[in-house]
């Protein structure tokens, strides 16, 4: 068939056209292909139904119940929220994603993930499966995400996390868990910062909480403790929950500031969940702030920790270590004992020491909860502060010594101009001494110009006032003419130690 039969891309067609009579589109189409980021050349074609901007691919709300294939292999985003996707299984892309690093999945009616679906997306930053039906986050879920970011979770129906489900997530930095049914603390999750070492928010909001291993939370580190959300749990009111808020308003963790009104907590006799924060002085228990101190040791020192209460009739205590052990009025537990004032003894201090100490304080009619904070600074004899002034007074007295060398070399009062031309005719040699002791140059030239200098011979008569020998005769005076002859000192005057030049007094 001609040319003009044949079905022709209208962009095609008003090429050949331009170009002034029909020829062959193939040129034409190949360029297209190079030019368009889904052509065939280029890696893929953009999915039915699906939005592509170059390698984001957005799929979102067009009533997929199961992933479009295939997939571009360059696609960095892939949205593919609202729509009927209910299960993704482990052939969800047959082909490896390597560049994608967003998927997001909300909206789907989710509720089964296959172990092995991101086995082809490695480089996964960002994983969005909110708002679905998940029920059980299975065993080493994400395993094969090593470099996610961002985890969101929350409005589903959670209620069982298998304890190897965030396995491998090194570089998790946010696990959003919240509107979910987890009724037990993953303390898991945060105890020895070996499983999630980046985590810096996790957010259990409105779960089914109904307790929380304050001890433990307490031991967080602060960047951690920012980020914990707690709010809209059915929390059992204790005096424990509330130091733990209250230290938290203390310290102005938005954790606490931004929630203070969703952070609420359950009475026995209570109608109505009340304000955690309302806790203090209500009765039936009575709450009380907690105190706090800060104390610095060095390794290998013994320590008490005091639990200066001020209640009176105190029925029990005991202590929280920061991690998370307690050590109770019967015995010790390690390095850590209870003295009988109820002060913490630590001995040997080490390292892993260093942490938040809690005293718990149970009295007749208020409980109170006292916090230390230990501070074990790495070296045994002397502190920084000892060091930084040893080294600064050390500092200080060598710039001091420079500066008085310095005024004592260039520094030296010299005779005036105007008096050159009346100069005192030189006094007598008895009492001054004849050249400096250090100096290889003598004060007073006796010579000639030329001729070497004859050292004088002291006086047989014997030594003179403080040990010095007289020296007999009367020095000559040097002819003016020769200005390069020095000048007769004074008797009273010393040479420098230091400098030929001698210091008049």
């Amino acid at each position: 068939p001609s040319d003009r039969s044949r079905p022709v891309h209208p962009p095609c067609a008003m090429a050949m056209a331009g170009a002034g009579g029909p020829r062959s589109p193939l040129p034409l189409l190949l360029a297209l292909a190079l030019l368009s980021p889904w052509g065939t050349v280029a890696g893929g074609t953009c999915p039915t139904r699906c939005i592509c901007a170059s390698n984001i691919l957005s799929c979102s709300r067009v009533a997929l119940s199961v992933v479009p294939s295939p997939l571009p292999r360059f696609a960095a985003v892939l949205d593919l929220s609202h729509n009927n996707v209910s299960r993704l299984r482990a052939d969800w892309t047959p082909g490896r994603l390597a560049h994608l690093h967003a998927l997001l999945l909300s909206h789907n009616g989710l509720s089964f993930v296959s172990t092995e679906a991101f086995a082809h997306v490695p480089h996964l930053r960002h994983l969005d499966l909110s708002s679905n039906r998940l029920r059980v986050l299975e065993e080493n879920l994400f395993s094969d995400l090593s470099e996610l970011e961002v985890l969101l979770l929350y409005n589903n129906e959670i209620s069982t996390v298998d304890r190897t489900a965030f396995e491998n997530l090194n570089r998790l930095r946010k696990l959003y868990l919240g509107q979910n049914r987890i009724a037990r603390f993953p303390l898991e999750l945060l105890r020895d910062g070996s499983r999630l070492p980046r985590l810096a928010l996790l957010d259990l909001s409105a779960n089914n909480l109904r307790s929380l291993p304050v001890g433990e939370l307490q031991a967080l580190p602060a960047w951690l403790r920012d980020r914990l959300y707690l709010h809209n749990n059915p929390l059992a009111c204790d005096c424990q929950l509330f130091q733990l808020v209250a230290r938290g308003r203390r310290r102005g963790l938005s954790a606490v500031m931004d929630f203070q009104e969703e952070l609420r907590c359950s009475m026995p006799a209570a109608p109505a969940p009340v304000a955690i924060l309302a806790l203090e002085g209500r009765a039936p228990l009575n709450c009380s702030e907690a105190q706090e101190a800060v104390l610095e040791a060095h390794l290998g020192d013994n320590v008490a920790l005091s639990c200066d209460t001020r209640l009176r009739g105190v029925r029990s205590r005991h202590w929280v270590t920061p991690g998370g052990e307690r050590v109770l009025e019967e015995g010790g537990n390690g390095s850590a004992a209870l003295l009988a004032n109820g002060s913490l003894q630590l001995r040997a201090l080490r390292p892993e020491d260093t942490g938040v100490y809690t005293c718990w304080v149970a009295g007749p009619l208020l409980n109170e909860t006292l916090y230390v904070e230990l501070l074990v600074h790495n070296f045994t004899l002397h502190g920084p502060h000892d060091t930084l002034n040893t080294a600064y007074t050390t500092l200080v007295g060598c710039i001091l010594s420079v500066v008085l060398v310095l005024i004592y070399l260039y520094l030296t009062p010299c005779r005036c101009c105007c008096c050159r031309g009346t100069e005192k005719p030189p006094a007598p040699r008895d009492d001054s001494i004849n050249s400096s002791v250090l100096s290889a140059t003598p004060n007073h030239a006796t010579g000639v110009p030329g001729e070497p200098s004859r050292s004088r011979s002291a006086s047989p008569t014997g030594p003179g006032q403080n040990g010095r020998f007289k020296v007999g005769g009367t020095p000559q005076v040097p002819p003016r003419h020769l200005k390069a002859q020095r000048k007769v000192s004074d008797p009273d005057s010393v040479s420098s130690v230091f400098s030929d030049t001698p210091i008049v007094v």
